[in-house]
């Protein structure tokens, strides 16, 4: 069975971090990219960023630039984003995603996905 599950959210103040986990099951992460979406209440999903785990190239939301920043531990089937200087905009439910065989440099974060995990939620305090 295919699953991602992402792990690390909280309530943290602002100006604090996080580091939120994507862990995948029953598939490995080799010529996948995999991204990060949040989504606030009343508002549409922001895709944050996104990485291929083949080459390692990586794309961020402006909104998120130089503050978050997105790996992968291919041998663990892991992808990490670890947030920075967390804003209160920056509270949402935070979903990891994955899709196969797609290359994120120079085309940015895949619109459709193969895979999608529950969330995790972020609340980041004034």
């Amino acid at each position: 069975e295919v699953q991602l599950v992402e792990s690390g959210g909280g309530l943290v103040q602002a100006g604090g971090s996080l580091r939120l986990s994507c862990a995948a099951s029953g598939f490995t992460f080799d010529d996948h990219a995999i991204g990060w979406f949040r989504q606030a209440p009343g508002k549409e999903r922001e895709g944050v960023s996104c990485i291929s785990s083949s080459d390692g190239s990586t794309y961020y939301a402006d909104s998120v630039k130089g503050r978050f920043t997105i790996s992968s531990d291919n041998a663990k089937n892991t992808v990490y984003l670890q947030m920075n200087s967390l804003k209160p905009e920056d509270t949402a439910v935070y979903y990891c995603a994955a899709i196969f065989g797609f290359v994120v440099a120079g085309k940015g974060c895949p619109v459709e996905y193969d895979y999608w995990g529950q969330g995790t939620q972020v609340t980041v305090s004034s």
